[in-house]
């Protein structure tokens, strides 16, 4: 691990990525704040504390050379299984899903430090099989080295970080030169297993309503459909500008569900108009860029730019998805917003996935000045 001097947090920082990741998550407080003004838990109070934590996060993951984690991949594949089925034996449960571990005051979710674990050891599965990669057997054998803790996930239940998982596959098999045809034939194979098991039912009850209410809000007016309904309504109700910081009327009143973390968006939406949505996904896209310039810097360093493709993707799906089923065009699967929903396990997780990126930043400035 690298000695932490001025001298080497200098040289090895990406500003922009860190102030974007800081300026986000000190937004993301404020409209906890509003979001939850006057009720029994201060979720804006209890993220600050986690900011404090994600931050030490944050050095670690730059501090640690990326390249070193190669020897800990096997065990580090094989924790991130042992965690998730201790989750679904011995796990915390709450509102009919078992993902906490707890120990005392504290508990965390295994799950998401999966998605970054898991990218580790994909990126250097990757690299070791660059040549089996590109033909489809090969590619069927990597689906199955990443399908294996994503069922565990979806089973607690957690469909939101399954698809997570398997999306970060996705991009970082392609940027690893899987064929295009290859992907087409699986992905085909994968969504009629995905038919089959919804008719079989494997597919639980209120996770295909909440597919169906993306097409048909009316199917399920209490329900799924009701947090969707909800949601549009607030949004609209702020029109261009917004009713005003600690304003909302929707989710003071306790029309929305889930306020904290998947529907924060609304309460943004609400309060701050469309130019306040506008500005949040401004936001993110310059975290997308900052993140985007890692992969073009490590474009001739297989590891790095797969490790950096993850992370990205994993970011760019976060998103799209949170802030999809919050005006109504995704279904509502759980994936919290980056740096803006509560949560520690979430903040942690990406606070280190950022240290990666500058890790990666750092490292390549060594190879190639040092």
């Amino acid at each position: 691990m690298t000695m932490l001097t001025p001298n080497n947090l200098r040289r090895g920082i990406d500003v922009p990525l860190v102030l974007i990741t800081y300026a986000t998550t000190l937004f993301g407080i404020l409209m906890l704040y509003s979001a939850t003004l006057g009720d029994r838990v201060n979720y804006a109070k209890s993220q600050v504390i986690w900011l404090v934590i994600a931050s030490v996060a944050l050095i670690v993951g730059s501090l640690i050379d990326y390249n070193r984690y190669g020897r800990w991949t096997r065990h580090l594949y094989w924790l991130n299984i042992g965690l998730l089925v201790f989750v679904k034996l011995k796990g915390h449960g709450a509102k009919g899903a078992v993902r906490w571990i707890k120990f005392g005051a504290f508990q965390f979710q295994p799950s998401e430090f999966a998605k970054v674990g898991l990218i580790i050891c994909l990126a250097y599965y990757l690299v070791q099989r660059r040549d089996e990669i590109r033909k489809f057997w090969g590619l069927v054998r990597s689906f199955f080295y990443i399908a294996i803790p994503a069922a565990i996930i979806v089973e607690q239940p957690d469909l939101g970080t399954g698809l997570v998982v398997m999306v970060v596959w996705l991009g970082m098999v392609f940027v690893a030169g899987a064929k295009g045809k290859h992907l087409a034939i699986l992905l085909l194979s994968v969504s009629l297993l995905f038919g089959v098991a919804w008719r079989l039912n494997v597919i639980k009850d209120y996770q295909k309503m909440r597919v169906i209410v993306l097409f048909d809000p009316e199917a399920d007016k209490d329900g799924a459909g009701y947090h969707v309904a909800q949601a549009r309504i607030a949004i609209g109700s702020g029109g261009t500008w917004g009713k005003g910081y600690l304003k909302s009327q929707s989710v003071r009143g306790g029309f929305i569900p889930e306020k904290q973390t998947d529907f924060i968006y609304t309460t943004i939406g609400e309060e701050l108009g469309f130019f306040g949505g506008l500005f949040v996904l401004f936001l993110y896209l310059i975290l997308l860029w900052r993140g985007g310039t890692v992969i073009i810097a490590a474009y001739e360093d297989e590891l790095g730019k797969l490790m950096a493709t993850g992370i990205v993707t994993m970011l760019a799906f976060h998103i799209v998805v949170n802030v999809g089923m919050n005006i109504g065009i995704m279904p509502v699967t759980g994936v919290p917003l980056p740096l803006i929903s509560a949560g520690g396990s979430n903040l942690i997780l990406i606070f280190f996935a950022i240290g990666i990126l500058q890790s990666i930043i750092k490292n390549r400035r060594d190879l190639i000045f040092g």
